[in-house]
């Protein structure tokens, strides 16, 4: 039987059970459990609601209240009203063993659900409702019930083939004004945004990081306003299981669990589902310099990648340090939290930030064997949700090589469409095969083209408008003298740098851009667009806004309204490409001929009927897509896409249609709206000698149909 002991306070403790780790409510009280190999002693502390003082210090037995590597204890009879933290004792040696036991700071639970402190979005920690500050206050780890009514919520196991993904910011979607919301800038505001997420055809929404982090950690200040810059986009996670508290309407005491909970079977009820970016390689805590909030203070040699002899922190995600993902207890954190998000907050898929990290070693080595990354996409838990890799780090590019079912950021597709979209020579055949699935990448290890997550823009970059509006990147407001950010953006200002009232300008942009989500959406893999392209948002120029919480960042939901028409046709052209599974093939396009009726799957043509013209000079392109090479029970209608890159205006021949059939246009982007995506039931036919002149950068598209 265990023995009951009391705490220096009031509490009745027991000693508790090892796992699950985390602080886990029972009938009895509070099983507290938290891992630390290398501590010598440990104390769990608590904490009224928003004060500095400690209400009580228990501090666990070794020898009674410990298991293995893993301390742990009952406390009975608890308020789950208190906040929780530990400290943990042991060696300071820094640069020799690598240890940094503190006895006097109070660390995080890496499996705290909630924590505390960061309620008020750019508020300082300790800020009550009733407005006290606390200075001192530090972050605290909350005791929460997972009891929700899900109402019978289950996962939507949408087919991956079949996504079209929406990345998006929590905050920075709905803050503006002109959002029109109640709740602006937080999950209840998506939940009011989802007339217009799902007016899209979008199937899934990708959520920047919603892991709670610290905004503030940023001290630069704005050049211009000379207010503190933020950390904005949240990639320097301190609580791996805890949703954001300033992101919910009401984050405090927990709520935001809940609301994040609403908003996702909100988004199911739907039929969207919720994929959250993921950031396991490094942490908050950053390099030898920054703050002990968690992992560093609680085992350093274990959660972190050291170098061997002066223990200094491998930095292999350019932000400060490394997690050493590949470590057993590591692993299993991250193996722990993932289910969390699936089988507690129901989240349908991730996006795992530099995700190469997750294939290396203690020492930083990329390892030949089973790694993480194995491991996720083989756990019986995980086996519906969808896994995407941003697959590199700042060493490596692996776009291609992450194994079995997971799918990748395929940052090729994006540099090949953008180089193509301004004009490069040589970039004929490569864009051929990015609209076939990008083969040269998936088949030879067996994999489809849906592992291939195309974009042209997300969060990391221009938006779609500053692509055809910069030649150059303008991060002069980050105050790192413009040198943050990527140099090679690929982009073309149109003709001027920057806003202009050139009206030819202007037409041209336009243009541009509904060329380029016309590509993607007739690319085989599975389409990414960024929130706010469809408004025509832009970020002057800016192609890093990580620390610009303003006008940069937010979503102005008044260019919805001056760039109605580019709306319009975002609209349509996801309903093309959900209508017609000819774009959504599982198989990569071989030009073969498998039904026997002249036609193959896809023909690639140039200005002359089977004749592509793949020459450095080249920057045309044209296929036709034969519908009744499909299953039969899929079997569609035939499509012929022309593109233009030129300077220049061309005329194409069309390939004839197939007996009985007519050449109807539906898309053409160098018309004005509703000219340039007409309905199916609308369209307008080709001309008699089956030629079509296609404008500069511009793209058209045919749909065959019966006379």
């Amino acid at each position: 039987m265990t023995k009951n002991h009391k705490t220096a306070h009031r509490f009745e403790c027991r000693t508790g059970k090892c796992l699950p780790l985390g602080a886990t409510v029972t009938p009895e009280g509070v099983n507290f459990s938290v891992f630390s190999r290398h501590a010598t002693s440990l104390t769990l502390v608590l904490f009224e609601k928003t004060k500095t003082a400690p209400l009580v210090a228990i501090s666990l037995d070794p020898e009674r209240n410990k298991t293995g590597d893993i301390w742990h204890i009952l406390v009975l009879g608890i308020d789950l009203s208190l906040r929780y933290g530990y400290r943990a004792g042991g060696p300071l040696d820094r640069e020799g063993a690598g240890h940094w036991f503190n006895g006097e700071n109070i660390l995080l639970d890496p499996y705290a659900r909630a924590l505390e402190g960061g309620e008020t979005w750019g508020g300082e920690p300790g800020k009550a409702p009733q407005g006290a500050q606390d200075t001192s206050f530090q972050r605290r780890c909350l005791i929460v019930d997972n009891d929700f009514d899900w109402e019978g919520d289950r996962p939507l196991n949408l087919p991956l083939k079949d996504s079209v993904i929406y990345e998006l910011h929590v905050l920075g979607y709905t803050i503006h004004e002109s959002s029109g919301v109640k709740h602006r800038g937080t999950y209840k505001g998506l939940i009011e945004k989802l007339p217009h997420i799902k007016s899209l055809g979008v199937t899934a929404v990708e959520l920047m990081p919603v892991f709670e982090f610290n905004e503030l950690e940023n001290k630069k200040i704005h050049p211009k306003t000379g207010e503190q810059l933020k950390n904005f986009w949240g990639y320097s996670t301190m609580g791996f299981f805890a949703p954001k508290a300033s992101y919910a309407a009401n984050g405090w005491d927990g709520n935001q669990v809940t609301e994040f909970k609403e908003m996702v079977k909100a988004f199911h009820r739907a039929g969207l589902e919720v994929i959250i970016d993921v950031v396991f390689n490094h942490t908050a805590e950053g390099g030898s310099g920054g703050p002990v909030i968690s992992f560093r203070g609680l085992d350093n040699t274990v959660y972190y990648c050291l170098e061997p002899d002066s223990k200094k922190y491998l930095n292999l995600s350019g932000c400060g340090n490394t997690v050493n993902c590949n470590h057993p207890v590591v692993q299993a954190f991250i193996l722990d939290c993932l289910r969390y998000w699936v089988l507690e907050m129901h989240v349908d898929g991730f996006r795992f930030d530099l995700a190469s990290i997750l294939r290396r070693d203690q020492k930083g080595e990329l390892l030949a064997g089973p790694s993480l990354v194995d491991a996720i996409a083989q756990d019986p838990v995980l086996s519906g949700t969808k896994i995407i890799a941003e697959a590199w780090d700042s060493q490596i590019n692996q776009v291609g090589a992450f194994p079995g079912r997971w799918a990748e950021w395929n940052s090729h597709y994006r540099d090949d469409v953008r180089r193509f979209g301004r004009g490069e020579p040589g970039m004929v055949p490569v864009l051929a095969t990015r609209i076939g699935g990008s083969s040269d990448l998936y088949q030879a290890s067996g994999r489809r083209p849906y592992n291939s997550i195309n974009y042209i823009t997300c969060h990391d970059g221009f938006t779609l408008h500053d692509l055809v509006s910069f030649n150059r990147k303008h991060n002069e407001e980050n105050a790192e003298d413009n040198r943050d950010g990527a140099d090679h953006n690929f982009s073309s200002n149109s003709g001027v740098e920057g806003p202009t009232d050139n009206r030819l300008v202007n037409a041209l942009r336009l243009r541009r851009m509904k060329t380029f989500v016309t590509i993607l959406m007739v690319s085989h893999g599975v389409p990414m667009i960024l929130a706010g392209d469809e408004l025509g948002r832009t970020q002057q120029g800016n192609n890093n806004p990580y620390c610009q919480d303003n006008e940069l960042s937010w979503i102005n939901w008044n260019f919805g309204k001056k760039n109605a028409g580019l709306l319009r046709f975002f609209r349509k052209v996801i309903a093309l490409r959900n209508k017609h599974p000819i774009f959504r093939r599982s198989h990569f396009l071989t030009g073969a001929d498998t039904n026997q009726d002249e036609h193959p799957d896809i023909s690639w043509h140039g200005l002359e009927l089977d004749k592509p013209d793949w020459s450095e000079d080249s920057r045309v392109l044209a296929f036709m897509l034969d519908g009744s090479e499909l299953p039969r029970e899929k079997r569609d209608d035939d499509f012929c896409v022309l593109l233009n890159e030129d300077q220049v205006k061309h005329s194409f021949q069309v390939p004839p249609p197939k007996a009985g059939k007519t050449w109807l246009r539906i898309i053409d982007t160098s018309r004005p709206s509703p000219e340039d995506f007409l309905d199916e039931d609308q369209g307008a036919p080709v001309m008699a000698d089956r030629t079509y002149p296609v404008l500069p950068m511009a793209a058209v598209v045919f749909i065959s149909r019966m006379r």
